[in-house]
């Protein structure tokens, strides 16, 4: 009972907001033991997460083993076994993707083990504790925003639009909702305005920078007259620029040559850019949100011994735009990131 209550109390008080430590005012008898499996920390959305979850459950007097697979998911397989053999009370994953996430949850189900899977979900999400942004949503919100503006153009010149989409490793689910996202706002401007978009270029960037670079380059050497750019992730901003830049094609907004420019994420560097003007819009993942979800349900199932818990919880998001930028750049965790000096470490 004592453990318990310790983990309802916890619950409660994860309710503030991340990185505020609050009073351990209960502590168990019994050590609580989440495992914590994530694939890396490259990007600054998974530095933030990790950051939110780990601090958290720690201010509660709950112990974290962290596993960092490095981008291999035999790897974190290997680990996620490792603390079922430990014995851990719950476990949290970042999978690398959306197949491995079903093969680990299958394994802690297996042994009685209750699993939240943190924003990157698993391809079949019947099973498990899965929190995640509706990336189609967000994409959509965001990438709406700049075919306003493309509208305005078009009707103007009545010379097509060209867009671009950088597009994430197609294994994982979220990068598939955004390609879906990008392709409705394409396909629903098209069906009004016949002949507004040409036909959109994909580039891969298999959520690598290197990657992104090489194929970027190649895109917009074939075709220097693409003026509307959506990447699936802000992290590939800085990428972007150093192929636009050269070209004279960072320029922004309200000046001739201006790309319109849209991403997915909310990181610091897109707040600092939608500021500066060169980028419009970016659909937004409550990152501290998406944290809390999936902490407040795992410490819940342990707590009433659930040991199978299965359910999606949906982060809505939103679009951070240079339309609202000045009254709601508060709520996107990259401006308070930006804000707390982040991009200067």
């Amino acid at each position: 009972m004592l453990k318990r209550a310790a983990i309802l109390l916890a619950i409660v008080v994860l309710a503030i907001p991340a990185f505020v430590p609050a009073p351990v005012i209960v502590q168990a008898q019994d050590q609580v033991t989440i495992c914590f499996g994530f694939q890396d920390l490259e990007t600054e959305f998974w530095v933030a997460g990790h950051k939110a979850i780990t601090e958290t459950l720690r201010a509660q007097g709950i112990e974290v083993l962290e596993y960092n697979a490095n981008e291999d998911p035999n790897r974190q397989l290997e680990q996620v076994l490792e603390c079922i053999a430990q014995g851990v009370d719950g476990i949290i994953i970042i999978p690398q993707d959306g197949d491995s996430a079903v093969t680990i949850i299958g394994e802690a189900q297996d042994a009685d083990i209750p699993i939240a899977v943190f924003n990157r979900p698993p391809n079949d999400r019947s099973r498990g504790i899965t929190v995640v942004a509706d990336n189609v949503s967000a994409t959509e919100q965001a990438v709406e925003f700049i075919a306003q503006k493309a509208l305005t153009r078009w009707e103007t010149t009545q010379q097509p639009i060209k867009p671009l989409i950088l597009v994430g490793a197609l294994q994982d689910t979220n990068a598939i909702g955004r390609r879906e996202g990008f392709f409705n706002v394409i396909n629903r401007y098209n069906e009004r305005y016949p002949g507004m978009f040409a036909e959109p270029i994909e580039v891969a960037s298999e959520w690598d920078a290197a990657t992104a670079l090489n194929n970027l380059e190649a895109a917009i050497t074939a075709n220097p007259d693409v003026d509307f750019m959506y990447t699936s992730s802000d992290f590939l901003f800085p990428t972007i620029r150093s192929v636009l830049e050269p070209r004279g094609k960072w320029v922004p907004m309200g000046q001739p040559g201006h790309v319109l420019l849209a991403g997915l994420d909310g990181d610091a560097t897109a707040c600092k850019l939608i500021g500066e003007g060169y980028v419009d819009a970016t659909g937004v993942q409550n990152l501290f949100y998406e944290a809390e979800l999936t902490m407040n349900r795992l410490l819940q199932a342990i707590a009433d011994g659930e040991t199978q818990p299965n359910e999606v919880l949906l982060d809505p998001g939103f679009a951070l735009t240079a339309g609202n930028y000045i009254w709601q750049r508060t709520d996107m965790w990259g401006c308070r990131l930006f804000d707390e000096g982040f991009l200067d470490q």
